[in-house]
């Protein structure tokens, strides 16, 4: 007989057990978000949680009771190709091979809204995305594609007055009415003035923007998502899951908030908001922070007043994390993408990129984007994930993650509202600076080998195996755009164009709805540049210096001994200049994104380094003539756009024609292998690629400055000794 009242083991009793086992080693680990994970979770670490049912408020499970066994998460493939040509066949190939809507990715010169025969756009035009100028272009991009049916999606922000506006006309053209257009426009600006920089204007116009924006769309384009409020980038800068959540919940708050003051109902307009989010290594945390977001946003509409239920719904599209992609190894990438679009997909996204292998590197190949691709097909049609709703849903860990990113987010979230709303606390620098520290603390986990990363800082190869990556001739892209705009505007009414680019100068300095009248100026073909600079003229054009955060590295090397080695080799260039050595990191081109060439300041600044951040956007011309004025020994220029091969070299020459041949030049960043050759031969005398460590890249410097260092393998050597 067996003896029923005999109770099983009990927490304590598997803790002794576990002890025993691994002999009173400590099995948590701490995360990013400073959580203290346990070996083990039971049901009285989320007593009290309830995440409901899916479909049901606070909609914690999914906003849909069926979820993916009704109908899988749609499959989308973010990409642009220099041209609209090029981009078109490529996603007409995506689609007939099983990709089921698009999304936009535009180059660098779009988004921050020029044009491609701006002189400050030389280098950028057609690099990370597809050049868009005109309407003409906006129709070539989706030629036989059925706008009518076709889902689309676009990252634009700063430029997304034109950009919406050539999309509308480029449909209309096609036979495509306005009511009959679905998809998304990304319309977050909030978020540029945190991470990513690809803003134009000031924060206040910004926002009267996307208010415009959100009323135009609500009376015209009732299937189209007016903004779709990232924290992808937040994560893709560095953010912890906690501050990703919270700023990005926050963010939307604003947006709704200054809708409903222009005089929109809420539930006019909410239920077409959407939202983005990066999906990282970290699997059950990435699960978690979806479940998280819903619950956070539900909370958020019913405190503004939302009376739909469609309007507390939290709808995300994913994209695995670009930042978790290494150049050494890079088809380990594979398996990292994988692993994270199942956490997208088990959190419950409602579509998904997943990124190619090479995109630490460059613009996907068709090779590589295949796989990225089938990724999601195979997750779609061989594992089963789509059959039942929230498969991980009861988990004791996943719901007391879920509960405490929701308790955590919530308390960061009433920061933000005593300050104000996210416009005023951006205004204030805190998340921006926030988000750095975080990034910086993870680089430096990273650099000491306490994250692992394999293949970066283990397991690493002794040689790499070269990949094919695909290469734009920017020179070439930009010589046809320029043939295009000139054929443009010979062909166009100008009167007619400039009395509406007047119209827009002058609604933007009222109340008129500025998405309404560039719709009319691109009707008439106007330029991206000319629909732009029309509200510049009022609105003014934003600007910023990078404020590195700082101690970070300090704090964390404080008994390293190759830390102590590169110090005490700064202090030995120090006393022969009679002065810190000087190092300048510019940011060259319009590519925004800083993370790179922020740590690298945060930690060469610790280090004992005098450190200049030139500010984001510079020409080489502006960068050479900072770096004469600070009087520097060194320029660290920073590329994560592909703009490389064009910045880094005219950068040099101006410095050797100034007569100032002696002030080396580095390039750190997104830069294929392929190209090293190039960049040395044009005088790069540093490359440091995705995975450097920080502080042998400081090494390094300190050799190029005629100060020996000792390799990395003797310093670890020493250290062992």
């Amino acid at each position: 007989m067996t003896d029923t009242n005999k109770s099983g083991p009990t927490p304590a009793d598997w803790k002794a057990l576990a002890d025993k086992e691994v002999k009173g080693r400590d099995l948590t680990w701490e995360t990013p978000e400073g959580f203290a994970i346990k070996p083990l979770y039971t049901a009285e670490d989320h007593e009290g949680w309830d995440p409901g049912l899916p479909g049901f408020a606070p909609f914690t499970r999914g906003v849909k009771a069926s979820m993916y066994a009704g109908r899988p998460w749609t499959i989308r493939q973010y990409a642009g190709f220099s041209t609209a040509e090029e981009s078109n066949a490529f996603y007409r190939r995506n689609l007939a091979a099983g990709q089921k809507g698009l999304s936009v990715a535009f180059d660098l010169a779009t988004h921050r809204g020029y044009d491609s025969d701006h002189p400050r756009v030389v280098g950028d035009v057609g690099k990370a995305g597809v050049a868009i100028d005109t309407v003409a272009d906006m129709e070539i991009l989706f030629d036989q594609i059925p706008l009518d049916t076709m889902s689309v999606s676009m990252t634009m922000n700063g430029a997304v007055i034109p950009v919406l506006a050539f999309y509308i006309v480029a449909a209309e053209r096609s036979g495509v009415s306005q009511d009959q257009l679905s998809g998304t426009i990304q319309n977050d600006i909030l978020k540029e003035f945190m991470v990513r920089n690809t803003y134009i204007y000031p924060p206040e116009p910004s926002m009267r923007i996307i208010s415009d924006i959100i009323g135009y769309t609500s009376a015209n384009m009732p299937k189209f998502n007016s903004i779709s409020i990232s924290g992808y980038h937040m994560h893709e800068a560095g953010a912890t899951a906690v501050q990703e959540l919270a700023f990005t919940i926050a963010d939307g708050k604003e947006y709704a908030t200054r809708a409903m003051a222009t005089g929109l109902d809420i539930d006019a307009f909410a239920g077409r908001l959407s939202f983005f989010f990066g999906i990282g290594m970290n699997f059950f945390m990435e699960i978690a922070k979806l479940r998280a977001a819903r619950t956070l946003w539900y909370e958020v509409m019913d405190g503004l007043g939302a009376k739909s239920e469609r309007s507390k719904m939290l709808r995300t599209h994913c994209q695995t994390s670009g930042v978790s992609l290494q150049e050494q190894d890079p088809y380990n990438n594979v398996m990292r993408t994988t692993i994270e679009a199942m956490a997208a997909t088990l959190g419950g996204t409602q579509s998904l990129h997943t990124n190619a292998l090479d995109e630490a590197i460059a613009l996907p190949t068709d090779f590589s984007a295949r796989i990225a691709r089938n990724t999601q097909l195979v997750l779609q049609e061989e594992t089963g994930i789509t059959n039942v709703v929230d498969p991980l849903g009861g988990s004791h860990y996943i719901e007391a993650l879920t509960s405490k990113l929701v308790e955590e987010a919530r308390e960061l979230m009433a920061k933000v509202d005593e300050a104000g709303g996210m416009t005023a606390y951006v205004g204030t620098g805190a998340p921006k600076a926030e988000i750095e520290r975080a990034a910086a603390e993870k680089q430096t986990m990273v650099d000491q080998g306490k994250t692992v990363i394999v293949g970066v800082n283990k397991y690493r190869k002794d040689k790499e195996d070269p990949i094919d990556t695909l290469d734009i001739d920017n020179a070439a892209v930009r010589k046809g755009q320029i043939k295009r705009l000139a054929a443009v505007r010979a062909g166009r009414d100008e009167a007619a164009c400039q009395a509406a680019l007047k119209a827009l100068t002058e609604g933007s300095a009222s109340d008129a709805n500025v998405l309404q009248l560039a719709v009319e100026a691109a009707r008439h073909d106007a330029t991206l540049g000319e629909i732009s600079s029309a509200m510049e003229e009022v609105f003014g054009r934003h600007d910023a210096t990078p404020k590195p955060v700082s101690g970070v590295y300090k704090s964390a090397y404080e008994f390293d001994q190759r830390w102590a080695q590169v110090t005490d080799g700064v202090e030995a260039v120090s006393r022969r200049l009679g002065r810190k050595p000087r190092i300048m990191v510019a940011k060259m081109g319009q590519d925004g994104h800083d993370r790179g060439a922020n740590v690298i300041a945060s930690a060469f600044s610790d280090m004992g380094f005098e450190v200049i951040s030139g500010p984001l956007f510079q020409t080489p011309e502006e960068a050479c003539k900072m770096a004469l004025e600070k009087d520097v020994d060194i320029v660290g220029a920073s590329s994560l756009a592909a703009g490389h091969k064009t910045l880094i070299p005219e950068l040099i020459n101006k410095l050797k024609d100034a007569g100032r041949p002696d002030i080396k030049v580095t390039a750190g960043g997104v830069i294929p292998p392929q190209d090293y050759d190039f960049l040395r031969e044009a005088g790069v005398q540093g490359i440091y690629g995705p995975g450097s460590n920080v502080v042998e890249c400081a090494a390094d410097i300190l050799t190029l400055l005629g100060h020996n260092m000792p390799p990395l393998d003797s310093a670890m050597e020493e250290a062992a000794e």
